[in-house]
C-alpha cells in the first residue's frame, strides 16, 4: 500500500483522501506549506518519506509549485498530486514543476484513488531507476580529505577550489563538506548563506535517509553542493566521529566526488574523515615549522595505517625567496611532493569576495595553473575504493 502525506486540506477532503488510500495517510498540520522539502520532512516525525504527496486547495499555489519543483529535483521518488481549480495556465505551471496529477476540489473517492494509484506507480518506477545501492556497490564515490597539522596553510582555499574544479569536470556530482566543526568558513569562501549546516545534516531524518539528506545541502551557482560549517563552535562540537563516518558514507553513495575540508591537527572528526577517505591531500605551508609538522603528522598516520593509496602532498605559499626547495621538503618528510602552489596576490581578494580563484577568470595567475593541475589528479583518474587499511585508532580509543 502506498504511503500518502496530505497537506492543505479541510476535514471533508481529509476524509475522502483517507477513504481513497485505505486510511494510510499522514495529515500535516494546518499552516503555510513550506517551499523547502527539508522543512516538509521535518514535519514527518517518523522520518519515513511518502510515495505520494497530496496537496489540497488550502495551500498557496506559489508555494505548491515551488515545493513540487524542488521535490522533482531532490527527491524524484515522491509524486505530487494537486487538488485545485485548474486553469490552462495552472496545468502548464504544474507540468513544468513536475506535478503528477491535478484534481478538482469536488473529486470523489474513486477519482482520488485512481490519481493516487497512478502517482504511486510513477514514484515506484522512478525509484527503480534510482534504486538503493547494494552493499557491494557502496562507497563508489571518491572521498578526498584535505588535512594539515597546522592552521593558516590554506586548507579552505585548496578545498573550495578543488571542489569547484571537480564540479566543472563533473557537473552536479561534487559535494564539499566543511568539517572544521568549530570555525569552518567554506560558506564564506564560496559566498554562500546556508539555511542548514553540518549539525543539521547529521541529525534526525537527514541522518537516516539519503534523499532527505540531499535537501539539507546548500547549492552553489556552479552546481557544487555543500555541507556548510556550524553556526557556532558549541553547535559544531556536537558532531561526533561516528556522525562524520555516516555522513561521508551517505554522500559517497550519491556523489562522484566528496571533498572534505578539515580542522588543523588530528581531531576525532578529522580521523573519521581520514578513515573514510579514498584520497588524502596532505597540505603544508612551505616553511620549516609547517614542513616539520607535516612530517610528524605523516608519521602518526603511517603508524595508524591511515594513509590511503591515493596520497597527494601539496605545498602552499611557495616562494623562491623563502630559503626552502622542494628537494629540502621531500628529504624532510620522506616522500615526494606532488603539487607546489605558489604564493598568489589574488588569494586575499578571492577569499574576501567569496569567489574561488578557479572561478575568477584569471588565466595569468600561476596559482590557478597549479590548482588546475591538482584538480586533474582526480578528474582524470578512475575512482578508488577505500577497502584498505582499517584504522588502528578505533582499537586504541
Amino acid at each position: 500500500m502506498s504511503r500518502v502525506v496530505l497537506a492543505g486540506a479541510d476535514e471533508d477532503l481529509i476524509l475522502r483522501v483517507k477513504q481513497a488510500a485505505d486510511g494510510d495517510v499522514t495529515v500535516l498540520p494546518p499552516g503555510r506549506l513550506p517551499g523547502d522539502p527539508a522543512r516538509l520532512f521535518e514535519q514527518l516525525h517518523d522520518g519515513e518519506l511518502p510515495d505520494v504527496l497530496v496537496i489540497g486547495p488550502s495551500a498557496s499555489p506559489d508555494a505548491v509549485l515551488t515545493l513540487a519543483a524542488r521535490l522533482d529535483i531532490q527527491t524524484p521518488g515522491i509524486s505530487v498530486v494537486l487538488i485545485t481549480e485548474a486553469s490552462q495556465q495552472m496545468w502548464q505551471a504544474a507540468m513544468r514543476s513536475g506535478i503528477r496529477d491535478l484534481l478538482p476540489p469536488s473529486a470523489n473517492v474513486p477519482e482520488i484513488r485512481d490519481a493516487v494509484d497512478r502517482a504511486s506507480q510513477a514514484a515506484t518506477g522512478r525509484r527503480r531507476v534510482l534504486r538503493p545501492v547494494t552493499e557491494t556497490e557502496r562507497y563508489t564515490g571518491r572521498v578526498i580529505t584535505i588535512a594539515s597539522p597546522k592552521g593558516g596553510v590554506g586548507k579552505t582555499t585548496v578545498s573550495t577550489n578543488l571542489a569547484i574544479g571537480l564540479t566543472a569536470a563533473a557537473p552536479q556530482s561534487t559535494v564539499l563538506v566543511d568539517l572544521d566543526v568549530q570555525f569552518g568558513d567554506c560558506a564564506s569562501a564560496l559566498g554562500l548563506v546556508p539555511e542548514y549546516t553540518l549539525p543539521d545534516a547529521v541529525r534526525g531524518p537527514a541522518s537516516e535517509d539519503t534523499m532527505v539528506l540531499k535537501t539539507f545541502l546548500t547549492q552553489h551557482p556552479s552546481g557544487l553542493y555543500a555541507v556548510c560549517g556550524a553556526e557556532s563552535p558549541a553547535a559544531g562540537d556536537t558532531v561526533r566521529g561516528e556522525d562524520v563516518t555516516r555522513l561521508l558514507a551517505s554522500l559517497a553513495r550519491e556523489f562522484r566526488y566528496v571533498v572534505v575540508d578539515t580542522a588543523p591537527g588530528l581531531s576525532e572528526q578529522t580521523l573519521a574523515a581520514l578513515d573514510r577517505a579514498t584520497d588524502v591531500v596532505m597540505l603544508s605551508s612551505m616553511d620549516v615549522p609547517g614542513v616539520r609538522g607535516l612530517r610528524k603528522e605523516l608519521d602518526v598516520l603511517r603508524e595508524l595505517c591511515m594513509i590511503p593509496a591515493g596520497r597527494h602532498v601539496v605545498m602552499n605559499f611557495a616562494d623562491p625567496k623563502g630559503g626552502l626547495s622542494v628537494r629540502d621538503v621531500e628529504t624532510t618528510i620522506g616522500t615526494g611532493v606532488d603539487v607546489v602552489l605558489p604564493r598568489s596576490s589574488g588569494v586575499p581578494a578571492s577569499t574576501n569576495q567569496g569567489v574561488p580563484l578557479l572561478q575568477s577568470g584569471s588565466k595569468r595567475d600561476p596559482m590557478v595553473k597549479e590548482l588546475r593541475r591538482l584538480v586533474s589528479r582526480f578528474a582524470a583518474t578512475p575512482l578508488m575504493q577505500p577497502g584498505r587499511y582499517r584504522a588502528k585508532h578505533r582499537a586504541a580509543s
